[in-house]
């Protein structure tokens, strides 16, 4: 399953706020995530503001994008978070997230050696 992981800056006098609105995420949001492919989905956050997300989803991060930005439940949300961003240039949080390239990822290299060995 393709894997994505992504950066944002939450605004340092904001992080109490983001915090809070993530240990509540409604629960229509929480199902459309799931409805249009993001699994094993995290957040980490940074004492500074620093955002890491990670995901796994069975198309693309693009596809799964979106698929999530036809839900009506996606645009409240991301209308209502993207006050809590910094650097995002008028984009919604899910659309103005840095990419992050893949470099490493153990299961894989495990399985080509492994292949290698046979």
């Amino acid at each position: 399953m393709p894997r994505a992981c992504f950066q944002l800056q939450v605004r340092p006098d904001r992080i109490e706020e983001y915090k809070a609105r993530h240990a509540a995420v409604w629960p229509e949001m929480l199902r459309a995530l799931h409805d249009t492919g993001w699994h094993n989905y995290s957040l980490f956050l940074r004492p500074d503001g620093l955002l890491i997300g990670y995901v796994e989803t069975p198309s693309s991060i693009a596809e799964a994008q979106a698929a999530m930005a036809r839900t009506e439940v996606n645009a409240r949300w991301q209308s209502e978070m993207a006050e809590l961003f910094t650097g995002i240039d008028g984009q919604a949080p899910d659309e103005g997230f840095l990419l992050l390239e893949e470099v490493f990822h153990l299961e894989d290299q495990l399985s080509a050696a492994d292949d290698e060995q046979k």
